[in-house]
């Protein structure tokens, strides 16, 4: 009685042991996941999908993997997911912040992207719902300069306050514009700065005034406190470039001065280059540039 338990336990153990051991195997996804995070303006942006592969497979076209008119998951696995921290404007949809899982119906020169606020789903859900649409609308889709084997997506010509979300397969790229509202964002932050304001404060208000051909007299004003605070060849430098779009090029030369002289005692000499190419081009004459300069 004692041996047949004891052979019982025995088998049990190993049969155990067996399925332990199984469950130790791994093996490559097919479709592996891809996670991603980027900025877009002062906005984050995350792309969660799973990446399937051709495998010499026709993938859009009325018989293919992906059928043109039907609704795709934007991938493999379960839905694709986007996230924004902001409202941000696609394709001229106001979408607000939060996250989303991406789905798109392609067609043989466009495809329809839609933004589903129920992100649960494996796959296409099994009874759409109409309102869990954030947003629906329609791009354009392109050959691709060459083959692109494994499901991509990218966030592409990145502008300040723009981005592209590119997705390529098989001969197809289609890709939806994401904009942001940085320009109210940065003046609000602008706004507040000011009322206690530092050095390294006013320096970033005229850089992106600078940038954004905003308002030069206040640009101006502010680089000017700046280096009244504390002078930097980096900041003289500003200076000098918004004098010069100002129309003073007599100013600029003497700010684009200081920097230099500044700079070449610090022994940054890109400065130093940077501020004769300019001081050159404001007087048209040519200055001896330094050794190791192009």
């Amino acid at each position: 009685m004692k041996k047949g338990f004891l052979y019982s336990c025995l088998c049990l153990c190993l049969l155990i042991s067996g399925f332990s051991v199984n469950a130790q195997i791994k093996t490559p996804q097919p479709s592996p996941t891809m996670k991603m995070e980027t900025t877009i303006g002062l906005t984050d942006v995350m792309i969660e999908y799973s990446r399937p592969s051709m495998k010499d497979r026709t993938i859009f076209a009325t018989d293919g993997l992906v059928p043109f008119g039907e609704t795709w998951r934007t991938g493999a696995n379960a839905s694709s997911k986007i996230s924004f921290s902001t409202n941000v404007m696609i394709e001229g949809k106001e979408v607000e912040k939060g996250k989303y899982a991406l789905y798109v119906v392609p067609a043989k020169d466009s495809w329809e992207v839609i933004l589903y606020n129920n992100i649960t789903h494996w796959g296409v859900p099994r009874e759409w719902m109409a309102s869990d649409e954030a947003a629906r609308f329609k791009i354009s889709s392109k050959k691709t300069a060459m083959p692109v084997e494994t499901f991509t997506i990218m966030v592409t010509d990145n502008k300040l306050n723009s981005a592209t979300v590119a997705m390529m397969w098989e001969n197809t790229i289609a890709g939806f514009t994401v904009k942001t509202d940085v320009d109210k964002s940065v003046m609000k932050d602008i706004e507040t700065a000011m009322a206690g304001t530092s050095r390294g404060d006013y320096y970033a208000a005229a850089r992106y005034f600078y940038d954004n051909d905003k308002d030069m007299a206040k640009a101006h004003d502010w680089i000017k406190m700046a280096n009244k605070k504390e002078a930097k060849f980096w900041q003289l430098r500003l200076q000098s470039l918004i004098e010069a779009k100002m129309g003073d090029k007599k100013a600029a030369v003497a700010s684009a001065t200081k920097s230099m002289e500044m700079a070449k005692t610090e022994g940054n000499m890109d400065y130093v280059r940077m501020n004769q190419k300019s001081i050159a081009e404001w007087t048209g004459k040519k200055m001896n540039m330094p050794s190791g300069s192009k």
